[in-house]
């Protein structure tokens, strides 16, 4: 997947409701920023001129959010209704989310759950970032709950990393970047939670790969080809399978 420009997105899914893109790392969905002008939301624009709506601020209705550094399934509703309908299913956490990333390290257990409750990082110069219960300066701290399934052992740029699918049941800001660096395995370029020494890769390595939203109107599932593979960055090498990624897909559905 290439670096993000204003007439290179890439479509998943479409019907007369929703759209579901392909989001590019490095791009906010949307921003009221003038001098920000390459976003989510202009490329829409730019893709699907007749179909932004104009009684919106933004033009589209994103069901959910992605972080800047995330690429990605995302999934944009084209109407009011289409958009409640889609609502309900994340309210009754029926939507289900898996992602892909490299992490730092071998991860030892083939599968965890990671639970530690997440706040808001209170602390000067921090207040851009999460955190786990027990660091100082961390308000009101929710519980969260991670699953982890290591898929291959491997390197990037020569240093252990391992590729692994992560399923957030619940949905706190950064939890899949918090719980990866609470257990000691940061995402590689996750130059935020690596406590700022996380800087040599090109982007951060967390896809949502997998999305499925059964929603009144009609079933949304969807992949969103998985961008770590050695043919698409040469600097990751697995050496070692431990989960397949279709078979892991097929046991979530």
């Amino acid at each position: 997947m290439e670096p993000g420009t204003i007439d290179n997105l890439s479509i998943l899914y479409q019907s007369s409701d929703f759209i579901v893109v392909n989001k590019h790392w490095d791009i906010r969905i949307d921003s009221r920023m003038w001098y920000e002008t390459l976003t989510l939301q202009s490329q829409l624009k730019y893709r699907f001129p007749e179909l932004a709506d104009p009684d919106t601020y933004y033009g589209f209705r994103f069901c959910h959010q992605l972080d800047f550094s995330t690429s990605g399934a995302l999934c944009v509703a084209l109407n009011k209704a289409a958009a409640g309908s889609a609502y309900k299913c994340f309210k009754d956490r029926l939507v289900t989310k898996a992602y892909l990333a490299l992490v730092r390290g071998h991860v030892s257990q083939s599968r965890m759950t990671i639970c530690y409750a997440i706040g808001k990082n209170t602390t000067e110069g921090m207040t851009h970032m999460m955190c786990i219960d027990g660091t100082e300066g961390c308000e009101n701290p929710k519980p969260c709950q991670s699953e982890l399934i290591v898929l291959e052992l491997g390197s990037y740029s020569g240093d252990p990393v391992t590729k692994v699918l992560l399923q957030p049941l619940t949905g706190r800001t950064h939890q899949l970047r918090v719980h990866c660096s609470a257990i000691g395995h940061p995402i590689v370029g996750d130059f935020t939670y690596s406590h700022k020494k996380d800087s040599s890769p090109y982007r951060m390595m967390l896809h949502a790969y997998y999305l499925r939203i059964p929603t009144s109107k009609e079933l949304i599932e969807v992949c969103a080809p998985d961008p770590f593979v050695t043919a698409m960055d040469s600097n990751w090498v697995p050496h070692h399978v431990t989960h397949r990624l279709d078979e892991t897909i097929q046991e979530l559905k």
